[in-house]
């Protein structure tokens, strides 16, 4: 009976992972576009890069989510 939960459930995360991965692309395209300008703006770069490394640490959160846990 919990089968059906955990797959939605499985797939809502894997929905969120991809959407997470697309958003962290997209912000890597916005820096290098930022730094081929000619005098790139420092402050906004840097809140991209965070911006960007919190996008990381989502993507990693959740496919530490969908891998099950093995005891070794």
């Amino acid at each position: 009976m919990n089968a059906p939960m955990e797959l939605d459930h499985d797939e809502m995360l894997r929905i969120r992972l991809e959407v997470l991965r697309r958003e962290h692309r997209d912000m890597d395209e916005a820096i290098h576009a930022l730094q081929l300008n000619a005098r790139p703006d420092p402050l906004t770069l840097r809140r991209l890069k965070k911006q960007k490394l919190f996008l990381k640490d989502q993507i990693v959160k959740f496919e530490d989510m969908l891998i099950p846990d093995i005891i070794a």
